[in-house]
């Protein structure tokens, strides 16, 4: 079977090494980006069945990623969750607007998060 790859941007090292060794434990391929703009690089070459992204970030914001990662025709199938501190309605609201499959706020647990992201890909 071959291994689900997940993208995870974020700007946070914590976060990201939390994430990063739970999704290996569930036998995800990983990448890790620090911005918008390594994650389109990143994505446009190991084409992730999903993105974990987070929304504020040096250079490049998550719904610009968001928005870049929908335009691009190879990217497309890829499911995009948001993992944000951004936790009003209206931000999620945004987030889901601009076609994010789902919006999950920090502080986060990462059982709930990985759950949700294996059902999003089952």
């Amino acid at each position: 079977m071959k291994l689900k790859k997940i993208l995870i941007v974020d700007d946070e090292p914590n976060i990201v090494m939390s994430l990063e060794y739970a999704f290996k434990k569930k036998d995800f391929e990983v990448f890790i980006a620090r911005d918008g703009t390594e994650a389109l690089e990143i994505a446009e070459k190991e084409k992730p069945d999903l993105v974990l992204l987070d929304i504020m970030m040096p250079e490049m914001d998550g719904y610009e990623t968001l928005k870049r990662i929908r335009e691009n025709k190879d990217l497309k199938h890829a499911k995009v969750v948001f993992l944000s501190a951004k936790s009003k309605e209206k931000d999620v609201e945004k987030g889901l607007k601009m076609g994010a499959d789902s919006y999950m706020t920090k502080p986060f647990s990462i059982k709930k998060v990985i759950s949700d992201i294996e059902e999003l890909l089952a």
